[in-house]
């Protein structure tokens, strides 16, 4: 399944425009924007916002998280990921798009309930959630959403994250995409909500 897939991007895609692909190993990546992203399989954050390659620098983990700045010797993927697309590729804005049925914040209202998922390490991941979700109503959504806000709060204690959206050289946003409806909601952290932007 997976090479018939690449023969037909390989006969369609890159065979409509190999010009676009040769440009883009002669000159590096030079994409718009940082898109953190859950590891779900229906949320592909490139087919969602149309976007061609070289345009986007996407990190997917479970629950489209973003751990707090925490400069230890330990491994660190999404840090090291956004770090190099903030201070290396220099981009403009970073989007954390959550969505609606992701398993990682199911699995974090389980671990609330006291019914950790048998699994080393999921678990221990969304917790990074824990504190935004606390007090959130018992609904999915709700969880979701306060996960995105909990995610853009962690990007500023990266200073040379604050630094930058200081300085008016990088701007954060928050996204939750209704996948049921096609609908996605922004966060508007000057009314404290998600207003619908696009549908």
């Amino acid at each position: 399944m997976l090479l018939a897939g690449f023969r037909v991007f390989r006969a369609t895609y890159y065979g409509q425009r190999p010009e676009r692909f040769a440009k883009l190993a002669k000159d590096g990546q030079h994409p718009r924007a940082l898109v953190i992203a859950c590891s779900d399989s229906r949320v592909d954050p490139a087919l969602l916002l149309n976007a061609e390659p070289g345009e986007l620098f996407v990190v997917r983990n479970v629950a489209n998280l973003v751990p707090p700045h925490q400069p230890d010797e330990r491994h660190h993927g999404t840090s090291a990921a956004i770090e190099f697309a903030v201070r290396d590729l220099e981009v403009g804005h970073i989007v954390v798009i959550g969505h609606s049925g992701c398993g990682g914040i199911q699995a974090l209202f389980q671990l609330q309930q006291g019914q950790p998922l048998d699994r080393q390490y999921v678990n221990r991941w969304v917790s990074i959630a824990a504190p935004a979700c606390a007090g959130c109503e018992a609904d999915a959504a709700s969880m979701e959403r306060a996960s995105v806000v909990h995610s853009l709060a962690n990007l500023r204690t990266f200073p040379w994250i604050a630094e930058r959206v200081e300085a008016g050289r990088l701007s954060l946003a928050g996204w939750w995409f209704d996948m049921e409806n096609g609908k996605l909601w922004g966060w508007n952290a000057l009314d404290g909500r998600f207003d619908l932007v696009a549908s």
